[in-house]
């Protein structure tokens, strides 16, 4: 089972695009992206994804990508 990456539409658009794109492209994970995942004061403070059900929040797509898979690498699945 791989983590799931799931990322808020608006927030991909207010500057996650680059992160979701190479997160998207690791075939180890789940990429997910939703019109709304209701974190609307987070989406529109900085960059967030919600991996494995948990917020991972970051000030750069790049920084956003890295803190990711640090989380996963922080808290595995198994």
């Amino acid at each position: 089972m791989n983590p799931i990456v799931e990322f808020c539409i608006s927030n991909i658009a207010n500057g996650a695009q680059d992160s979701f794109e190479k997160l998207e492209r690791d075939p180890n994970l789940d990429v997910l992206e939703y019109g709304c995942l209701s974190y609307c004061t987070k989406c529109s403070e900085s960059l967030y994804a919600l991996v494995n059900g948990e917020i991972v929040e970051a000030e750069t797509p790049d920084e956003l990508t890295k803190k990711v898979y640090e989380f996963i690498e922080e808290n595995p699945l198994f």
